[in-house]
């Protein structure tokens, strides 16, 4: 059983603010506008709320105290072997999981790439960040 207590919460908060900092990255300049093609909509189709936001953030904070709970389950506590979880997760669970989506909901290469890339690369570095802690 693991003692939800003996997890890093700073690290854990750290990871999750990192990760919601990468999303406005990707989903900002590096492929907002990629995004918004493969999603066959403009800057003017997308009305911001901030319930997008908030759901991204929990979600990001609940993937990263999942990464934490399993680092500290199989005793990884470095950096490098945090990313290497990251990524195995990204790739293993999280990936996979929306290439399933993909397939069923018609969503075209590009998307998925934008879409589960983002997610791969916070895994790392959520791994890479509680594993430095």
């Amino acid at each position: 059983m693991i003692d939800l207590m003996a997890l890093n919460w700073l690290a854990i908060l750290i990871a999750t603010a990192v990760a919601f900092v990468l999303g406005g990255l990707w989903y900002g300049p590096l492929f907002g506008q990629a995004w918004m093609d493969a999603l066959g909509k403009t800057e003017d189709d997308i009305e911001p709320t901030p319930m997008p936001f908030v759901i991204s953030f929990f979600t990001a904070a609940l993937t990263c105290i999942a990464v934490a709970v399993l680092m500290l389950a199989v005793g990884i506590s470095t950096v490098l072997g945090g990313a290497l979880f990251g990524l195995a997760v990204g790739i293993g669970f999280i990936a996979t999981a929306m290439a399933s989506d993909c397939a069923f909901c018609g969503w075209g290469m590009r998307l998925f790439l934008i879409q589960a890339g983002y997610r791969v690369a916070y895994s790392v570095l959520m791994g890479a960040i509680i594993g430095a802690f």
